[in-house]
């Protein structure tokens, strides 16, 4: 198994975390440093024409894309510990809070959508913080509501389990120090958030653990 991986792409911190999850060791993790565009070679286009991470190749020469097909994929293949509840609708609602992150949010800051502000419409670089700030301000308010209305909340998104949702939301936490956007005034989300942390699966797989990472951030 190959995993494309960049320290910073917080989509493949959501598969790092459920490799770690599940006691799965890629057998090689390929760096593609997005900040000096490697996601644009014609190498990586193979693997995934959109340029993005993260990808994963299976043994068998698959390839695999988008972090949720990857983490879904790894959840079918290695089941346990599960990540999706039996439960119909307990399942649906842990798939609508990842894909509120991974869907409807993360993709509004991505590195390309900041490129392309800041090239073509030549927003500076503090109105791209802005605008990342707002889009993440807007997904942890809903974030919020969503969990702390829900007697389905519980030490995790989804009662005492770890779950997809409790994944990318990790991600959301992490992505939200880049763009100022604290999450103290979100109690219930910041209580799952540290909780995660504290387990090491989440804890190995941080951003600022991975290889390439500064020193201090």
């Amino acid at each position: 198994m190959k995993l494309f991986s960049f320290w910073r792409s917080l989509a493949t911190f959501r598969v790092r975390i459920a490799l770690n999850l599940k006691g799965i060791m890629p057998d090689e993790v390929i760096d593609i440093d997005l900040m000096k565009g490697k996601q644009r070679e014609d190498a990586f286009r193979k693997v995934n024409p959109m340029m993005a991470l993260p990808a994963l190749i299976e043994n068998d020469g698959t390839m695999l894309f988008e972090s949720l097909a990857i983490i879904e994929y790894l959840d079918e293949t290695h089941p346990q510990p599960p990540l999706l509840p039996k439960e119909p609708k307990a399942r649906a609602r842990v798939r609508g809070l990842a894909q509120l992150i991974a869907c409807d949010t993360h993709p509004l800051i991505v590195p390309r959508v900041r490129e392309y502000l800041a090239h073509e419409y030549k927003v500076d670089e503090a109105g791209v913080l802005k605008w990342g700030h707002h889009w993440h301000k807007a997904a942890l308010t809903a974030l919020e509501t969503h969990l702390a209305d829900s007697p389905q909340t519980g030490r995790y998104c989804q009662g005492d389990q770890i779950t997809i949702a409790d994944i990318c939301l990790a991600g959301q936490a992490v992505g939200g120090v880049y763009f100022k956007c604290d999450i103290e005034p979100f109690p219930t989300l910041k209580r799952i958030v540290d909780t995660c942390m504290q387990n090491d699966a989440f804890a190995r797989a941080h951003p600022l653990r991975q290889p390439g990472a500064p020193k201090a951030a």
